[in-house]
């Protein structure tokens, strides 16, 4: 779970007020998973004029069948992370995580790994051998001021509730949706689902009215609010809304995620998530000088094979304020 762009744009982040019930499309764009390993993914947050959705503040598909831009290996020697949570979920294939407080496990489909960094972990991702690399969703989740600092750790649920009625199957990931709860370990107000549509479905799914939401279509076409949406771009549907509409004529697989509007403000550099220029240059620094007091070692990993950060850009990381509360460099 990762960043790897060799020059990542700053993206910095205000508080926004609440936009009610709306619909926006935001494309989805190809970016490098490791530059010079040529994989691609589709990544549709953070956008110039949506940073986050909740506390999501990241989301990309792997191994999407649009991209057009793939054939190496998508192993992620180790990196590192602060102030946020990472989520993995496979559509299919395994995957080998390990991280520097000792994790080493394979996921499935149909399994969550969610690595919470606190103030620092590191982690690699692998194929399994004989195992297709398979596709999936990664994402972040930006910690609030008062988890920054918890001690990291990692879970593993390889059983998650589902909230279904006619026509529809939710696996909820994290948080609540419908009265059904994750036991994943949340520190906002937050929700993520796998949602898959019967053929001909018409269904009303119940929404958290305080929370702002945005559904990313895995396969399939569904109409959501009148809006007809496929495989690709992120639809924004802002906040207020107690329930959603969701109509499919064939078999259609949605994610759902939203949570309460995130009011911190926010500095996403490389794969650092903090509130200060001088947070993100801390944080580099102890990267770039194995500071294994704050990361660690990824087990299995001798110290040297790392990612190492790229440069900082020649400027003071700090907003910039417009309309929508965000702003990139």
């Amino acid at each position: 779970m990762s960043d790897l762009e060799a020059d990542p744009t700053e993206v910095l982040c205000e508080p926004s007020p609440s936009p009610g019930p709306i619909t926006e499309l935001y494309p989805a764009r190809e970016v490098p998973l490791g530059g010079v390993r040529g994989v691609y993914v589709e990544r549709t947050l953070p956008q110039r004029d949506l940073p986050t959705v909740g506390a999501w503040c990241f989301l990309d598909r792997f191994g999407s069948p649009t991209v057009t831009r793939t054939g190496a290996s998508p192993d992620i020697l180790p990196h590192p992370h602060i102030g946020l949570q990472t989520v993995t979920w496979p559509f299919d294939g395994r995957i080998r995580h390990r991280d520097s407080v000792g994790s080493d496990v394979q996921i499935e489909p149909g399994q969550l790994n969610l690595m919470t960094s606190g103030r620092g972990i590191a982690h690699s991702e692998f194929g399994v051998p004989g195992a297709h690399a398979g596709n999936g969703l990664q994402l972040w989740i930006a910690l609030p001021d008062t988890a920054t600092g918890v001690e990291p750790h990692f879970e593993q649920h390889r059983e998650l509730p589902v909230y279904e009625e006619p026509g529809l199957r939710a696996t909820v990931l994290i948080g609540s949706l419908g009265g059904v709860t994750s036991p994943a370990k949340a520190y906002t107000p937050i929700v993520g689902a796998d949602i898959v549509l019967d053929p001909g479905a018409d269904v009303r799914l119940p929404l958290e009215r305080a929370f702002e939401h945005a559904l990313l279509v895995v396969e399939g076409t569904v109409v959501v609010d009148g809006t007809e949406l496929g495989p690709g771009p992120l639809l924004y549907l802002g906040t207020d809304r107690a329930e959603l509409r969701l109509t499919s004529t064939d078999r259609a697989h949605v994610a759902l995620i939203g949570g309460e509007p995130f009011t911190e403000e926010l500095v996403m550099w490389w794969n650092f998530v903090g509130r200060s220029h001088e947070e993100i240059v801390a944080a580099r620094e102890a990267w770039e000088t194995h500071d294994t007091n704050r990361f660690g070692l990824v087990v299995g990993h001798p110290e040297q094979e790392r990612i190492p950060a790229p440069p900082l850009p020649p400027l003071r990381l700090k907003p910039r304020k417009r309309a929508t509360g965000c702003s990139h460099n």
